[in-house]
């Protein structure tokens, strides 16, 4: 019988985040006004998360772009600095840890991936993950998910998959795994989820 596992998307499950926050800090030290910063970066951040420029390249174009008065690791700095650890979800997994195996998919850059994993601790319990940037693929695009089910050995139906966003739970139901949509606001019905799950796996 395969085993079973947990596959989980990060923002908004593991981490809250809001760029507001960013474009707040941003807007003291750029010539743009602030109201407009996130209108500058159309077309850079969606290329920069599908892995199509490199961090490099999106800190340059996107302080041009913002006319930001700083150095490049200044603002990585600002953009990085958005995210808080969901305390539920930390103390969950803290207490699945070692009876599952957990990976991440994960719509993201490498910028903030590499800053995930070396600041929050809730990151610990994940073995691997698949991101967009290094995939070549984003969510709700199935090729994304098949690269994980591929990489780490994934049978669907015996996976627990979570994530914020309707859209890619249904492509998750769509290729057979076992989906929860995820809200900050009410981690009990995540608990209950997972439950059920783990209770319907008792004997796998």
């Amino acid at each position: 019988m395969p085993s079973p596992a947990l596959l989980s998307d990060i923002g908004n499950v593991l981490v809250s985040f809001d760029f507001n926050i960013a474009i707040s800090r941003l807007g003291e030290r750029c010539g743009a006004p602030a109201h407009l910063l996130i209108d500058r970066l159309e077309g850079i951040k969606g290329p920069f998360e599908a892995g199509e420029m490199t961090d490099a390249d999106f800190v340059e174009k996107a302080m041009a772009a913002m006319e930001f008065r700083g150095t490049g690791p200044e603002f990585e700095c600002i953009w990085c600095e958005i995210f808080a650890e969901n305390a539920p979800m930390e103390a969950s997994l803290t207490a699945l840890s070692g009876q599952v195996p957990m990976y991440l998919l994960s719509n993201t850059s490498g910028l903030h991936k590499d800053h995930l994993l070396r600041t929050f601790p809730i990151f610990r319990h994940f073995q691997d993950g698949v991101y967009s940037y290094s995939a070549r693929s984003s969510k709700p695009a199935e090729g994304i998910f098949h690269q994980a089910i591929d990489r780490f050995h994934l049978h669907p139906a015996q996976t627990f998959y979570v994530d914020d966003l309707a859209p890619n739970i249904e492509t998750a139901a769509r290729l057979g795994f076992v989906t929860h949509l995820y809200d900050l606001t009410r981690h009990g019905d995540f608990e209950t989820a997972l439950a059920a799950w783990r209770a319907s796996h008792a004997h796998t």
